[in-house]
């Protein structure tokens, strides 16, 4: 029996765009649905919910943002920002409340369709492993006892570093701005910098490599924060 198509909810008011956008993403398969105002959107997350929000930042009654932190406050669900504005002040607001990823109109569809099914296979339910390691990709995570692994490879991870990549890795493909960073690393984020966060990313690629990383799994979105590739 096939498993059911994955649900992507579009919060658009603009019409042509609305529609271009359900009909390149019906294609593809998924189970798309449509509404054109952010109380109505929360209405039907908090009842039906979604694999994936496509969220417009320009709403007629309740912006994206405050529509995004409302959210988050009963729902994880995997959100991307659409909007007509590339400044990046509003790309850092609204990863930091709690975003996935940000498009700026115009767009393509493919492309958009893309980022969808990219969502959709970074928050694919995992299997724990036993002695407590959850797979994430090509790492493996095991929180209780704090420890990392990449390809078998057990990392010599300090505090910091450990925190860091856990953090990483609790939204996979996802991109963290650096205070997001320091909230959930440090014990006071208010006495470091943006600076420490670069230094430990610094670190943990020259572990990962030595680990056999090929590339960098931590990717680097300027202005913006990082982002891991599992």
């Amino acid at each position: 029996m096939s498993s059911q198509p994955a649900r992507v909810l579009v919060v658009e008011d603009e019409a042509a765009i609305a529609d271009t956008l359900l009909y390149a993403l019906r294609s593809e398969g998924y189970a798309a649905s449509h509404c054109t105002l952010g109380r109505e959107a929360l209405a039907l997350l908090r009842q039906h919910g979604a694999d994936v929000v496509v969220l417009d930042v320009g709403l007629p009654d309740l912006g994206g943002f405050e529509v995004c932190r409302e959210l988050r406050t009963f729902s994880q669900v995997p959100v991307i920002f659409l909007t007509a504005r590339n400044d990046e002040f509003d790309r850092v607001l609204g990863l930091e409340l709690g975003a996935d990823d940000y498009v700026t109109k115009p767009f393509s569809p493919r492309e958009m369709v893309a980022r969808v099914r990219a969502r959709l296979r970074r928050t694919a339910p995992v299997a724990a492993e036993e002695g407590g390691w959850k797979q994430l990709g090509r790492f493996a995570i095991d929180h209780d006892g704090r420890r990392i692994r990449y390809d078998e490879a057990l990392l010599d991870l300090t505090r910091y570093e450990y925190a860091l990549l856990a953090a990483l890795l609790q939204r996979p493909g996802a991109i963290l701005s650096r205070s997001q960073l320091m909230e959930r690393g440090w014990d006071h984020a208010s006495d470091s910098t943006d600076r420490t966060v670069d230094t430990h990313v610094k670190t943990l690629r020259a572990k990962l490599r030595a680990a056999g990383a090929q590339g960098e799994p931590i990717r680097t979105h300027r202005g913006v924060g990082y982002a891991l590739d599992v």
